[in-house]
């Protein structure tokens, strides 16, 4: 590898303030793990807008390079699996977190976090997907395994204009569903329409005024990345049977429900970790969303291309509410 590269380092200093800059790294700054890789693409998340807010609580230790996504080419392996010149991803588990990320030219990390890219995937495709992109696959697979499938009805989305919820639209579209979309943003429902939702909901529908316990039936299931008091909404209109597949929590923490939709109607609660999700199931989602479920327009509708620079910029854009789709890291 060369002599220095550049990262984005965020620095926390006594009285709590947060430092992201552009600095030379050498290969002595990285962490100790198997694998080198030469990244060529990042995404920017909403957990690495947390890695640098203030209030963020997720990041272990500072100093930290964020970037809980990448996508490279290995140049040192003490992993037998990979060797150099292997095109790999590498989503989730301690990265960005508590490990050095992939806000970097160059990262360093265990074998055993790393995904081959599948064929039908280049590297700027597989960060346009990332995290956000894995989280609607495993949510999707996850309803279809609780028995979803198109024929029950629609599918509602929230948080829709996100990097969650935007790829889930258009990863069930392209799967044959019919999709109701839920958004707080106005000027955004051509948008929504071109990934494919049929319908478009305000984000207000689903935090009506003292709601009951059960409302009438309305979806066959939901991929919520939201959370919150909409969450308990939800819940009371799925159709007998039905699940909700929760991944976020930007909507709060709190769920002011009842056991009414679980024991009445039989409502599922599924519980999406896109964080520690096993192996076999990352690499056989990583070939779903390289295949069937792989979106139309990820590149020229869903995703947008920036610099290493600019990610400071798209982070506090995200922490405003204004974000929209997925924003990709262009390292090389």
């Amino acid at each position: 590898m060369t002599a220095s590269f550049r990262a984005l380092v965020v620095n926390r200093s006594e009285d709590g303030t947060i430092d992201a800059h552009v600095q030379q790294m050498t290969s002595q700054d990285l962490p100790p793990g198997d694998v080198t890789i030469r990244v060529h693409y990042s995404s920017v998340n909403y957990k690495d807008a947390l890695a640098v807010s203030p209030n963020g609580r997720i990041v272990k230790s500072y100093p930290i390079i964020p970037g809980i996504d990448l996508a490279g080419i290995v140049t040192e392996s003490r992993d037998e699996r990979y060797l150099p010149g292997d095109e790999v991803i590498v989503t989730g588990y301690e990265l960005g977190i508590s490990h050095h990320g992939g806000f970097s030219e160059f990262a360093r990390v265990r074998g055993d976090w790393i995904v081959p890219l599948p064929r039908g995937l280049t590297l700027q495709e597989a960060m346009a997907l990332g995290t956000a992109g894995f989280t609607a696959a495993l949510s999707i697979h996850r309803l279809e395994a609780n028995g979803l499938t198109p024929s029950q009805g629609a599918v509602l989305v929230t948080g829709a204009t996100g990097g969650v919820g935007s790829l889930a639209v258009s990863m069930l579209a392209r799967a044959g569903y019919e999709i109701a979309a839920a958004t707080g943003k106005e000027n955004r429902h051509d948008y929504l329409r071109n990934l494919g939702a049929a319908d478009i909901l305000p984000r207000s529908e689903l935090t009506p005024n003292n709601p009951p316990p059960l409302n009438k039936q309305r979806w066959a299931a939901a991929i919520d990345p939201v959370g919150g008091h909409s969450l308990a909404y939800i819940l009371s209109t799925i159709q007998y049977g039905g699940s909700v597949a929760v991944s976020g929590l930007t909507g709060g923490t709190e769920l002011p429900t009842t056991v009414y939709p679980f024991i009445l109607r039989g409502v599922n609660l599924l519980g999406i970790d896109s964080v520690y999700c096993p192996e076999p199931t990352r690499r056989q989602l990583w070939e779903r969303m390289a295949e069937e479920l792989k979106p139309a327009g990820l590149l020229s509708t869903i995703s947008k291309v920036i610099t290493l620079a600019e990610v400071p910029a798209v982070i506090q854009e995200m922490l405003a509410g204004a974000h929209l789709g997925r924003t990709i890291v262009k390292l090389d």
